[in-house]
């Protein structure tokens, strides 16, 4: 359902908005919390390892997926806020058109380069094999990928975060199905953990476009649309680009430190995976709260009503506190119960080095979901220098430190790395959104 978000009292819209994007986002992250849960249990610690080695690369690809998402997201909510119909959907074809070819370049050079970028980020011998297999199947599924991020990115800008919802849930219910299937049944190890999340995936970008398709169409405009136009490409490339340089930069970044990690070994590995992937659960849906902002910055900001934008971020901030508070309980108090799932109780060192990792972190997530709130108005507006800034700032406090600090700490100055990057980043980003330097960019898309 499409949903204008410049009417109504802002802290409805934005919690009856955000929440069902929160928790689409919890059900992907379950099903990637599945994926190790059932490598762990089933297949062993080394498959685990596996899995988690090769994640930093695929979070690249994601990492260049969400920022498309996000590029052609706050574009086309500006201009659904500023009711330009006839180039929204010039809009949505661009990128379409656009993704579907970068994510053929990607899968072709990620096939050729794949053995090379776990070589590159020093993947032990003992885990290589398996975690090059799990690489070479997600590569394949990249177009799967980039359809389903761009869906999601048009239906939230829309102002409907349900259907993603729903998609959501049925791929996460087929994946976790799949994974139990082919690993316990059919012992396929690693190789059926990837291809669940493939057939998974895939089914649900198609179910996405196909719903799309119909969606956009029963908008109703006077004039035929242009499906490509290199001016519209420019107008999402100034938004997707430095999103995208994000999101890679900090997955480049997690890249370096999962060098650090694979240098201790795969016990080191597996405890770091499961951490890891609980801390990404956690700061995916403080994201996605940030990002449900953007939507509504973006719509409000096209139709010029600025004051609820500052009603916007105090609903934002309400909203994220009440989400960081369950992790932090989970993460702090019960993180041995949280790494347990993960392992067998053989693997007491592993579960030793993944409990520590949160308990130095989770604290901090109060401070980060600060940072995030200000840049969802940072970015729904198109102030993305000052985004990239205080977000930069953060990846290489971190990545510097982690080099630093492991040489005294080992695995614990490591961890360290994590909250001083975050506390500073907050500060500056929160800076940014009072000293107002978003307000100039407003906006792309006046009317006319």
């Amino acid at each position: 359902m499409i949903k204008d978000m410049t009417v109504g009292r802002p802290s409805k819209v934005l919690w009856g908005f955000s929440i069902p994007m929160l928790i689409s986002v919890m059900f992907q992250q379950m099903y990637n919390i599945a994926d190790g849960v059932i490598a762990g249990k089933f297949a062993g610690e080394n498959a685990l390892a596996a899995v988690g080695a090769s994640y930093p690369i695929t979070m690249i690809f994601m990492a260049i997926a969400i920022g498309s998402n996000i590029g052609c997201s706050v574009v086309i909510s500006q201009l659904f806020g500023a009711k330009k119909y006839k180039d929204m959907k010039t809009a949505i074809t661009t990128t379409f058109i656009t993704c579907f070819g970068l994510s053929v370049v990607l899968t072709v050079l990620g096939l050729i380069f794949c053995s090379s970028m776990m070589s590159a980020i020093n993947t032990p011998e003992n885990i290589f094999s398996d975690s090059a297999l799990y690489l070479r199947i997600y590569i394949l599924g990249l177009t799967f990928l980039f359809i389903y991020n761009i869906c999601t990115g048009v239906f939230t800008a829309l102002g409907d975060s349900k259907t993603p919802l729903y998609f959501l849930i049925g791929s996460s219910i087929g994946n976790v199905f799949l994974d139990i299937l082919f690993v316990t049944k059919f012992k396929m190890g690693v190789a059926g953990v990837a291809w669940a999340t493939f057939i998974a995936q895939g089914i649900s970008s198609i179910l996405s476009i196909i719903t799309l398709y119909f969606r956009v169409k029963s908008v109703k405009t006077e004039k035929l649309e242009k499906l490509f136009c290199g001016v519209m490409l420019k107008k999402i490339s100034i938004i997707a680009i430095p999103s995208i340089l994000q999101q890679s930069f900090i997955s480049i970044g997690n890249l370096l430190i999962q060098f650090l990690i694979n240098g201790y070994g795969s016990t080191v590995i597996a405890g770091y995976s499961s951490a890891i992937k609980l801390n990404t659960f956690a700061i995916t849906s403080f994201t996605t709260l940030a990002n449900g902002l953007s939507n509504f910055t973006a719509q409000n900001i096209g139709a010029e009503k600025i004051d609820r934008v500052y009603e916007g971020f105090k609903s934002g901030i309400i909203l994220v506190m009440t989400s960081v508070l369950p992790f932090f309980i989970a993460f702090f108090f019960f993180s041995d119960s949280m790494i347990n799932f993960f392992m067998n109780e053989d693997s007491q060192i592993a579960i030793q080095i993944g409990s520590q990792f949160l308990k130095i972190v989770s604290p901090f997530y109060f401070i980060i979901s600060i940072k995030l709130i200000s840049d969802g108005v940072l970015r729904g507006a198109g102030a993305m220098r000052y985004f990239m800034t205080s977000t930069f700032l953060d990846l290489i406090i971190r990545v510097v430190l982690s080099f630093i600090l492991s040489h005294y700490l080992k695995t614990t100055g490591i961890w360290l790395s994590w909250p001083i990057g975050w506390t500073l980043a907050a500060i500056l980003s929160f800076a940014f959104y009072k000293k107002g330097v978003w307000k100039p960019e407003i906006s792309l898309y006046k009317k006319s």
